[in-house]
């Protein structure tokens, strides 16, 4: 167990909803006109992590058991909703946000949670906002993990066409032909041996369930876009380091987490060879073992 004792409250808008083993749901903060949506599970005495999912995804994408393997490591969990997706606020097309922006929604969630510091994990897109966020707010970051990301340089990390066009659809009409479109978009970026269409539906559906916000990937894309690279800041990072991608994903190929790993002193690079683009339980133990590896490091 990694010691560092902490404080926490409930997030201003509305109280938690009780559940079993130490898990807080429905925790609710703002920044700014923004509201966010996040979940803790664990003791907050404990060190914390925040979970950042990637593009059009809930917190979710951290499933219960995922945050479990974690508190039982020691870790305090949280996981929210990014802006634009699941319970957060939905914003307008004029909204001209960028990736800063989320990272100040980052910070906004560990001050509702009397988080002094936290490991920042992000998959994918959360992987760019933990970058974001380690840059601008080096202080609130004890470590950085960034999973199957990239730098937002031109020439790194680049998708297939197949994955490209797959991810830039329009989003369908309803919910039924939205699960059937990121089924086939999922096919095009996860290992065969890996996708489980049936299972892979069940979780849209819930997700659908909990919440449809169509246009929302679309205003997180744009975010991406207008934000530029970050190769600058994350040249200039000095706090603990992970980075991890899989050897065969072709939605953000593995010269982006390569390029990532250079830039960043004394990065660790964690190359997963039967891991494409997916944030799936094959692919939890080693993730799991490292960040806890590099956060005992932390301490010492």
């Amino acid at each position: 167990m990694m010691d560092r004792p902490r404080s926490h409250q409930d997030g201003p808008d509305r109280a938690p909803i009780p559940a079993p083993s130490g898990i807080l749901l429905g925790m609710r903060t703002t920044n700014g006109p923004i509201e966010l949506e996040y979940e803790t599970f664990g003791s907050p005495d404990d060190p914390s992590i925040i979970c950042l999912t990637g593009l059009g995804n809930q917190l979710l994408l951290f499933p219960e058991e995922f945050c479990a393997a974690f508190v039982g490591r020691g870790f305090h969990v949280i996981r929210m909703d990014n802006r634009d997706c699941g319970l957060s606020s939905a914003t307008t097309a004029d909204n001209d946000y960028t990736l800063d922006d989320m990272a100040d929604d980052v910070i906004a969630v560990l001050d509702a949670a009397e988080v002094d510091d936290a490991v920042v994990l992000g998959v994918s897109l959360g992987g760019m906002i933990a970058q974001a966020t380690a840059i601008r707010h080096p202080d609130r970051v004890r470590a950085l993990v960034s999973i199957m990301s990239t730098t937002g340089e031109r020439g790194v990390g680049e998708a297939t066409d197949a994955a490209m066009d797959a991810m830039t659809r329009p989003a369908a009409d309803t919910i039924a032909d939205q699960i059937a479109l990121d089924l086939q978009a999922r096919a095009i970026w996860s290992n065969p041996d890996w996708f489980d269409a049936e299972q892979m539906a069940a979780y849209f559906a819930s997700c659908y369930q909990r919440s449809w916000m169509p246009g929302g990937s679309q205003r997180q894309f744009d975010a991406i876009v207008r934000s530029g690279d970050r190769a600058a800041g994350l040249a200039a990072l000095t706090m603990p380091a992970l980075v991890v991608h899989g050897r065969a994903d072709t939605l953000i190929a593995l010269s982006g987490g390569e390029r990532t790993a250079e830039l960043i002193p004394d990065a660790e690079l964690l190359v997963i060879d039967e891991m494409s683009h997916d944030f799936v339980a094959q692919a939890w133990p080693p993730i799991i073992e490292a960040v806890t590896a590099l956060t005992a490091r932390t301490f010492s």
